[in-house]
């Protein structure tokens, strides 16, 4: 079976705009069964250039999701997807986590009618992974421990809840086939390492091999392969990663550049330096020989003159 690539932000839209599908994937990640759940999409445009001088305008998407799970607790579900990674996006994690954090909107009522904040979670599906955990799947789960005797406090509180969150980490390119649980298996969708060779945009799925009441995601996204629109704007998606790049590659190229001449003015100011040194030092010499010069000169005019008396 063939399906589009859910790395791409249009795909994976597509996959979430299915409530179904939605509640599959978030229940399995958050390992609680969810029964409700309302996205509100972010939208944010981004403009670059390509190399032939024309406009991008590409969609970035940051998925907000209110969730009702089975114990009937509800959070605020934030799930970022990010192809690659650099230096800045961890700032823009940090900003786009704090926007949240601080909006009047992610609140509920309590069963007294009084506002409350709505605990976060965080999901990153991480396109490249961290440098040093070689795990598929990584969840970030808080504790409530006594400081003093190191206990669990199995007590949560409202305040705590608001102000600390839980995080998932899917590291996409640490996949690489590995199926040990009914997650990993259901996240099969994302390893690149089945992408087809003739299309980068679509995976090669073994349906058999797919958990079964996983599939409707597999339908999704097959669906998601056929639509015209959908392959349009992955090729955009490529085009502006493509732009992006070059735009790093420039920079990096100019950063070195200006590394280098930085590099052979110190060079050539150290070069500088030693020469006036040399000439400082000869002319000291200069000076130290036209004082002997000068002491030999009295000493002779001494000597030729007679002595007192004669």
């Amino acid at each position: 079976m063939r399906i589009a690539n859910p790395i791409y932000d249009v795909v994976f839209k597509y996959l979430l705009d299915d409530e179904k599908v939605a509640r599959l994937l978030l229940s399995a990640l958050l390992g609680k069964e969810v029964l409700e759940l309302q996205f509100r999409p972010t939208e944010v445009h981004h403009e670059a250039a390509r190399p032939d001088a024309t406009q991008l305008l590409v969609l970035r998407l940051d998925f907000a999701a209110t969730v009702r799970l089975e114990d009937g607790s509800r959070k605020l579900v934030l799930i970022e997807i990010q192809k690659a990674r650099s230096a800045w996006d961890v700032q823009r994690f940090r900003r786009y986590l704090g926007s949240n954090y601080a909006s009047p909107e992610n609140v509920y009522l309590d069963q007294d009618g009084r506002k409350q904040a709505l605990p976060i979670v965080t999901i990153y599906f991480l396109g490249e992974g961290l440098d040093c955990v070689d795990v598929p799947v990584l969840r970030i789960n808080r504790q409530y421990l006594d400081l003093a005797t190191g206990e669990e406090v199995r007590i949560t509180d409202p305040f705590v809840e608001a102000l600390t969150h839980d995080a998932i980490v899917v590291q996409i390119n640490r996949l690489k086939n590995r199926r040990r649980t009914e997650l990993e298996r259901l996240l099969e969708v994302f390893d690149q390492g089945l992408a087809s060779r003739t299309d980068p945009h679509l995976l090669d799925i073994l349906e058999e091999n797919f958990p079964e009441r996983h599939r409707e995601v597999l339908r999704r996204l097959m669906r998601a392969s056929a639509e015209q629109e959908v392959r349009d704007w992955m090729d955009v998606e490529d085009d502006m990663l493509a732009a992006f790049r070059d735009q790093a590659r420039e920079s990096s190229d100019l950063r070195q550049a200006v590394a280098e001449r930085d590099k052979a003015l110190a060079e050539q100011a150290e070069t500088l330096a030693e020469q006036a040194e040399r000439e400082k030092a000869l002319v000291e010499k200069e000076k130290a020989l036209a004082e002997k010069d000068d002491l030999i000169a009295e000493l002779k005019r001494r000597a030729e003159q007679p002595p007192p008396g004669s």
